[in-house]
């Protein structure tokens, strides 16, 4: 099977990683603007650990542990540790994906967020939620360093 999803989600994975490049001073990675909760780097960690377990450890068996409550405290992580984490994640997902094809699409995902759904169907309900937060992590990095 020609594998889309690995593709969407491997392109999202590097307009992170480029978004992340694109600050100008690293410390507003950190930072977060009036009335925006989330930090860029919180975000990342987020998203980062999101795709390593919704879809690494379901998908993959990598065996990812996620601790979601750390993506949202922890604070200070380089740039360069992220965007590290950015590729291993790509590999993650490269791999993950090897043996997925039709049939593994149309099974119930492994498990349920807002229903039992299709594999495919989480799959794309993540792709947006990777992207909806990729588009704050922009738009925030273009307020904070806006001059």
């Amino acid at each position: 099977m020609d594998n889309f999803f690995a593709e969407f989600f491997e392109r999202e994975l590097l307009k992170l990683k480029d978004e992340l490049n694109k600050f100008k001073d690293e410390n507003n990675i950190w930072q977060a603007a009036d009335g925006i909760t989330n930090t860029a780097g919180t975000l990342t960690l987020h998203l980062l650990g999101n795709l390593n377990f919704t879809i690494g450890t379901q998908l993959g068996h990598t065996g990812y542990v996620r601790n979601r409550e750390q993506e949202f405290s922890l604070t200070g992580v380089s740039r360069e540790k992220l965007v590290a984490d950015i590729e291993k994640t790509i590999e993650v997902i490269k791999f993950s994906f090897e043996t997925v094809n039709q049939a593994k699409l149309d099974e119930t995902y492994t498990l349920d967020f807002v229903g039992p759904k299709s594999t495919g169907w989480y799959l794309t309900f993540f792709y947006g939620h990777f992207t909806y937060h990729l588009g704050q992590i922009n738009y925030l990095r273009r307020i904070l360093e806006a001059a």
